[in-house]
């Protein structure tokens, strides 16, 4: 089994798009993760059929025991998250704004708080509409640790691919954060989609240092490439400079626009498109790839 991540530097570039039309042509070859779990949408195009719920518990929050509490108000004192505050002269927990630290906890003398388990999330397995399983989650508000939801949902995702599967295909969030780090690691093949702008290229500078950090090999894909042929060719020349294949060049397609707006990958809504053209090479290429890197 095979896994392969798609990665941007920032939002907006296309990379779930991407990596919905790659899911269409993997079909049931592939099991396929949203490991973007602060702003999940792959199931927008998806056409999800829920098969497994899984509420997680992974987060604490501070409690007060109001029979206890004499209101000397040190916990608000040493709240350094401001999740504490007075009101009518009782200390008051913002679930929100609480870490779960327990620093309230430690320094009350009536053992007056709590710290109790709180929702950090939801963990789904759906059936998409192109025969994939799809894993996928939902940080609550105020959920932490994004990263550790990513590494559970790809270790929940891998057991099932392995078992059964050619592929694991990953949408990973934006950025260079902790769960793009967790989507990132061990992975067989990184597919990086940038756009022709100045900060995209920038984006694509950290996210490439990323996955050489951890030894991933990687392709770069340009969306809306002919956008700015002068960034583009900034673009052409980092890669070249950088000794990176440059995948694919997918020049502005309105159809991705209009896939988007009736819920559906272009792939589907447009199957000659620029955009879909793009996906079907892309696709083979990642497909070489790891074909070749079996053999090796």
């Amino acid at each position: 089994m095979k896994q392969v991540v798609v990665l941007s530097g920032k939002g907006g570039t296309g990379k779930t798009s991407l990596t919905a039309s790659l899911a269409y042509l993997a079909g049931d070859e592939a099991v396929v993760v949203d490991a973007d779990v602060d702003a999940p949408n792959l199931e927008l195009l998806a056409e999800r059929k829920p098969l497994f719920e899984e509420p997680l518990f992974w987060g604490r929050s501070a409690v007060i025991d109001y029979e206890r509490c004499v209101h000397c108000l040190l916990c608000v004192s040493y709240c350094r998250f401001s999740a504490l505050h007075v009101k009518e002269g009782l200390p008051k927990v913002d679930p929100i704004g609480c870490e779960g630290c327990g620093v309230c906890q430690r320094v009350c003398n009536f053992s007056a708080i709590e710290m109790r388990e709180k929702l950090t999330g939801r963990f789904f397995i759906s059936k998409t509409r192109w025969n994939n399983f799809l894993f996928h989650a939902r940080l609550a508000p105020s959920g932490e640790n994004s990263g550790k939801l990513v590494t559970y949902l790809r270790r929940k995702a891998e057991e099932k691919a392995r078992a059964e599967k050619k592929y694991l295909l990953i949408d990973g969030s934006p950025g260079i954060g902790c769960p793009v780090i967790s989507s990132l690691v061990g992975v067989d093949l990184a597919i990086l989609v940038t756009e022709p702008t100045l900060s995209d290229q920038h984006d694509l500078e950290r996210i490439v240092a990323l996955a050489r950090h951890f030894g991933v090999p990687h392709f770069v894909v340009v969306n809306k490439a002919d956008l700015s042929l002068k960034n583009r060719n900034r673009i052409r020349e980092f890669c070249s400079l950088q000794g990176i294949e440059l995948m694919a060049e997918i020049p502005f397609d309105q159809q991705v626009l209009d896939a988007l707006m009736v819920g559906i990958p272009v792939i589907e809504y447009d199957p000659q498109s620029p955009f879909s053209q793009g996906a079907r090479a892309i696709w083979q290429k990642a497909q070489d790839f790891l074909k070749a890197q079996e053999r090796s």
